[in-house]
């Protein structure tokens, strides 16, 4: 009962702070309002709606949820471009070394979307320099090959291993070069 009162109270809320009136689904229907309020918390974090997160926060919600592809309210902040929220997800416990169903973690994406500031905040993260996504490749390969030094020498600074292989052979100074494997056409 105290998960449907907090889904309740979310969607309310959530409602007031939409930009178009939000329809909420019954009370009765417990799966409906869990899969309401999981929209609104991705969408909070994706659109860098702290206000709407601090809510979710407040109640307690469990802040390492994840949406279909993996990704959780960090990894989408990040993407995002939204330092503050980073900061606020951080700070309330979000678990910043969880990986998205390719093994990316919120510091790849924040490097790939030239998020520099958002990325050396995550890499002061307890997370391990190393960790690789399903194509074998580091945070320290995505920095290699957007041309991010800044940020893999933060990373190097944190211990990054710097002649790891990803599944194709690249290196981190391959990648810094330009010259990267790929894989072969079908």
């Amino acid at each position: 009962m105290r998960g449907l009162l907090f889904g309740a109270v979310v969607l309310f809320g959530a409602a007031c702070w939409a930009d178009e009136p939000a329809s909420a689904p019954s009370a009765s229907d417990p799966a409906a309002v869990q899969s309401q309020l999981h929209t609104y918390f991705f969408d909070a974090a994706r659109e860098g709606r702290s206000e709407m997160l601090a809510e979710f926060i407040k109640a307690h919600y469990d802040l390492n949820t994840r949406d279909e592809k993996g990704y959780t309210a960090l990894i989408l902040a990040a993407y995002h471009g939204h330092k503050a929220v980073v900061e606020q997800l951080l700070a309330a416990g979000a678990d910043p070394c969880i990986q998205d169903n390719r093994g990316n973690t919120a510091l790849m994406g924040a490097i790939f979307k030239g998020e520099v500031a958002i990325a050396h905040r995550l890499i002061m993260a307890e997370c391990s320099p190393d960790q690789r996504n399903t194509a074998g490749q580091t945070a320290a390969m995505y920095a290699a090959l957007f041309q991010r030094k800044d940020v893999l020498d933060a990373l190097a600074a944190q211990g990054a291993d710097l002649n790891a292989k990803d599944a194709m052979g690249n290196t981190v100074e391959k990648l810094e070069r330009g010259e990267f494997s790929q894989p072969p056409a079908k």
